[in-house]
């Protein structure tokens, strides 16, 4: 039994309902994606209910409202990437915090967990229990190294670097030697890890509601990235050939790569018989046999791109931007944070949004994508503080008494940490 509905109703995903005990990103991320576009999702978080949280991404600087301690505020990435949550306080160590969870599994499609192998197992909340209590639900396992494999790596701590780095991403990311490989910007492998994640618990639910049985998923951050490598797998075993790091350069294809500008940096990418025409007609590039081989461009790069950069630095980014929508040159200025701000096209496309978020009051973020047609996601809610559903999912959706609920707080099951506003309303209560 499903039990009563707590979130909106909208998009494609309405209806599921998604259990998410992760951290930190990967995890939380998958379910916040589903979320976006319509599933209800129950954060389940246990103990500490109050600093330092279980979640330590609920207190990741920075903060917001800026200057705010762990105690009254809330992570800028907690923002982010835990909007559209319900939150339930719940320490499933305790009997009667297991019971509650297997009453919320009956109840569930999927269950999202981020752990290291066997920590639910742990509490007597296996695969096996859990199958058990639905056999429908799907069941998404995000961790480092997978649930089943060679016993030495399986338990090891894991992070989006390690991830990065395992899997060979960040040997092909980078000058080449004997400068060091170059780390992501961004937590890139946890974020595209998520997106991974919430598509292998979609794709098992489409089995399971066709078929009524459910499983489990897989998901191991650096298999995902290990699928990214293009085909250096194939290169290697076909022919020995293992991928130098080539900096801003594409070992295959130019020009592919970041040039100067008058006044920053542009991208350029001509690689294709006729882009590459089409650009060296307007740069007043030779037009010869080996100017036109790409392999020749490759193994003369630093003629050809001296060649192309006194071109381009003659120019701002904003009139080699233009030349190339004129001439259908692919010119891409680097854009920053504050350039994406003001940009029209993310204006246009709604990427830029702002929500409530219960904590930090009004922030404005990254919106949603892909776009669909019929069935738009949306943003509902901020992400939730901790417990902010507590009732709701415990009395609503569970069915569960005001006495029983009261009970499970006084033993300490059941938790939460309001905004201070709120608790100084309790307080003076």
């Amino acid at each position: 039994m499903k039990g009563r509905r707590i979130a909106p109703q909208y998009g494609p995903l309405r209806g599921l309902r998604v259990l998410d005990t992760g951290r930190v990103v990967a995890g939380p991320w998958a379910a916040t994606i589903l979320g976006d576009f319509g599933a209800e999702v129950i954060h389940v978080e246990g103990p500490p209910f109050s600093p330092p949280f279980a979640d330590p991404t609920r207190s990741l600087p920075p903060l917001l409202p800026p200057r705010a301690s762990p105690e009254n505020g809330v992570s800028e990435s907690w923002v982010q990437y835990s909007r559209n949550k319900l939150s339930l306080g719940l320490d499933v160590t305790r009997p009667e915090g297991r019971k509650a969870f297997l009453d919320l599994v009956q109840s569930a499609d999927i269950w999202i967990d981020a752990s290291r192998p066997g920590t639910f197992a742990k509490f007597s909340l296996g695969d096996r229990t859990v199958l058990r209590a639905n056999p429908r639900i799907v069941i998404t396992h995000v961790s480092g190294f997978g649930q089943k494999g060679d016993p030495r790596y399986l338990n090891r701590p894991s992070y989006d670097l390690v991830a990065q780095a395992f899997s060979g991403f960040l040997s092909a990311q980078g000058r080449p030697f004997p400068e060091p490989p170059t780390q992501s910007g961004t937590a890139i492998n946890d974020l595209v890890t998520g997106l991974a994640a919430a598509f292998g618990s979609l794709v098992a639910y489409v089995h399971a509601a066709s078929t009524g049985k459910g499983q489990v998923v897989d998901v191991a951050q650096y298999e995902v990235f290990f699928l990214m490598m293009e085909n250096m797998a194939v290169d290697f075993f076909g022919r020995g050939q293992v991928r130098e790091r080539h900096g801003n350069a594409h070992p295959r294809l130019h020009p592919y790569e970041i040039f100067p500008a008058r006044d920053g940096w542009i991208v350029l990418a001509a690689p294709t018989p006729r882009s590459w025409r089409v650009f060296r007609e307007w740069a007043g590039l030779p037009d010869t046999p080996e100017w036109n081989s790409v392999s020749w461009r490759i193994a003369h790069r630093k003629l050809v791109n001296q060649r192309i950069s006194a071109i381009t630095r003659r120019s701002t980014m904003a009139e080699l931007e233009a030349e190339g929508l004129r001439r259908d040159i692919a010119f891409a200025p680097i854009l920053t944070m504050k350039e994406i701000a003001e940009n029209p096209h993310y204006k246009a496309r709604n990427m830029l949004l702002s929500w409530r978020d219960p904590v930090a009051g009004d922030v404005r973020g990254a919106g949603i994508a892909p776009k669909l047609s019929r069935t738009p996601g949306r943003v509902w809610r901020g992400a939730p503080w901790l417990g902010q559903d507590n009732q709701q999912v415990l009395e609503k959706l569970l069915g569960y008494s005001k006495d029983q609920v009261r009970r499970l707080r006084e033993l300490g099951v059941v938790g939460d940490f309001p905004p201070v506003r709120l608790r100084e309303r309790k307080g003076s209560r």
